[in-house]
Order: C-alpha cells, then sequence, then structure tokens
C-alpha cells in the first residue's frame, strides 16, 4: 500500500490523459477562485492602499536589501513556521496540516504526470511521501477539528457545527481520508468499495478546489503578503503610534483608536496591524 503508485492501478478504468486533465483544471479553479476571492472582497485594492498610506507616514526609508531581508524572516517565519500562533498545540496542528498538504499534493501531481506512461516505475519514495502526507494531513487537521476548535479558548465550537468557512478544512480531510481509504481497499483487492472510495475521493477534492471562492483556500496566498506589509510598517516606523500587539475588543483600545474598524482576525482591515488574539477557522 505504502510503497505502490495508488494512480496506476486504475489506469484499466482511466486513462493517464483524463487524471492529467483534471489536475490542470483544478489548477485554474484554485487561480480563478483566488482571483474571484480577492476582487470580491477587494482584499488586493486595500492591500495595495494601505502600502500607499503607510509609505507616506514612514519615518525611515527601508533599503532594497533590508526589504529582503524582511522577505526572508517573513518566510522562515510566519510561512514556513506558522510562528503568528500564540497556542502551540494549534501551531503544531496546523502546520502537520499544512505540510501534510503540500506534500500529498505535490506527490500527487509528480505521480500522474511523471509516472502513468507506458513502462514508467514509480519510484518507491514518491508513494511513500504520498501517504505520509496524507497522513499527516489528517492527524493535524482532526485534531483541530475535534480537540482544538472545541476548546473555549480557541473557538468553542461544537464539531458539528458548520459554517461556509470550514468548507475548506473539511473537504481537505475528506479528500486525505477517502485518498487512504481508497489506497488500502485497492490494495486489499476490494475493487466494489474501492472503486466508491475512489469517487468519493475525487468528490472531495472537487469541492476543495473549485469552491476556493467560498472557503478560506484563497487566505493562504494572501496572508504572506499581509504578514510582509506588517514587517515593513515596523521597519519604517509608519506605524509608531499603534502598540505592537493588541486586541480590537478591548474597550481601552477602541477608545485610543476609535477610526480602526473592529474586525478580527485576518481579514484586509488588520494588515499591517499586530492581532493579540488568533482568528476562526485559522487555516
Amino acid at each position: 500500500m505504502f510503497t505502490s503508485n495508488p494512480f496506476t492501478e486504475i489506469l484499466a478504468l482511466i486513462p493517464a490523459a483524463a487524471m492529467q486533465t483534471y489536475v490542470i483544471v483544478m489548477f485554474l479553479l484554485v487561480i480563478g477562485g483566488t482571483v474571484l476571492d480577492m476582487i470580491h472582497k477587494k482584499s488586493a485594492r486595500y492591500f495595495f492602499e494601505n502600502s500607499k498610506k503607510a509609505a507616506k507616514s514612514a519615518k525611515h526609508t527601508v533599503s532594497g536589501g533590508e526589504k529582503a531581508s524582511l522577505a526572508v524572516q517573513t518566510v522562515a517565519s510566519e510561512v514556513l513556521t506558522s510562528s503568528e500562533f500564540a497556542n502551540p498545540k494549534r501551531r503544531l496542528s496546523h502546520l502537520l496540516t499544512m505540510y501534510g498538504f503540500i506534500v500529498f499534493v505535490a506527490t500527487t501531481a509528480i505521480m500522474i504526470f511523471g509516472y502513468l506512461g507506458a513502462g514508467a516505475e514509480t519510484p518507491t519514495i514518491l508513494p511513500l511521501l504520498w501517504h505520509l502526507g496524507a497522513l499527516s494531513l489528517c492527524l493535524g487537521g482532526y485534531w483541530f477539528w475535534f480537540s482544538i476548535r472545541v476548546d473555549v479558548n480557541s473557538e468553542g465550537k461544537e464539531w458539528y457545527e458548520l459554517c461556509r468557512a470550514d468548507l475548506f478544512v473539511v473537504s481537505l480531510l475528506l479528500t486525505a481520508t477517502f485518498a487512504l481509504i481508497w489506497s488500502a481497499l485497492q490494495s486489499a483487492g476490494v475493487s466494489g468499495w474501492s472503486t466508491l472510495a475512489f469517487l468519493l475521493f475525487i468528490l472531495s477534492s472537487t469541492a476543495l478546489f473549485a469552491g476556493v471562492y467560498f472557503s478560506k483556500f484563497a487566505h493562504m496566498f494572501f496572508k504572506p503578503a499581509a504578514a510582509y506589509q506588517k514587517r515593513i510598517t515596523r521597519a519604517d516606523a509608519s506605524r509608531e503610534g499603534l502598540p505592537i500587539d493588541f486586541d480590537l475588543t478591548d474597550p481601552a483600545v477602541q477608545k485610543q483608536f476609535p477610526d480602526i474598524p473592529q474586525y478580527m482576525g485576518d481579514n484586509p482591515p488588520n494588515m499591517g496591524l499586530g492581532i493579540k488574539r488568533e482568528s476562526p477557522n485559522h487555516y
């Protein structure tokens, strides 16, 4: 199971070209959904307008070298290690889910585009990473959903309480779960049930990638830019009048800064501001 390419087993039913076309379509849906999400929420427009305002208020000039250094720090901190999470359990859960997703998607694309041709032999490491990525995704995702999410210190929501923003994490978990079930049943030779599991795997992955506009999928692309802009505003002192970390629900903060919109989390109006609390469904 862990060392065989699961996609080679279904070549008799689905040609390689069809699988490759599906991956390309899903990739295009992610791009289209992200662009539509940015247009609808006007997040990109707000980001650039906020950058211009910050530049006018800057008290120091940030050199090109400093900007490059800040970009590296952003990638190392907010992107690669998710340092914005104050809760270590939530941070670990997020990292398991994030890296599991990256490995799972990357190995899927490599195996489908590189090793479904006639006579092609898939290196053992690829299906092994594919399964480990799916397992890591499930571990981090289910830990979040059934333990961290229901904790009153985080969100205090019952596991069965759903909203539109949950489409991303739910479809993500179902995709990885059905992928593992399909691979296990296929390896065991249970053809009927493995076909059903494969269909559910395709349906959940389609919901994941086609539902970008309706979920928080696009959030992962815009988040690094917001984190980088926050570092720039700190470096040029354009946000010198604001404390580094504050809670927008604090009445004292609201009284001191009455013009700041009372939003929470990573919504566009908070770009460039330090937020103490984590946002709901922070994935």
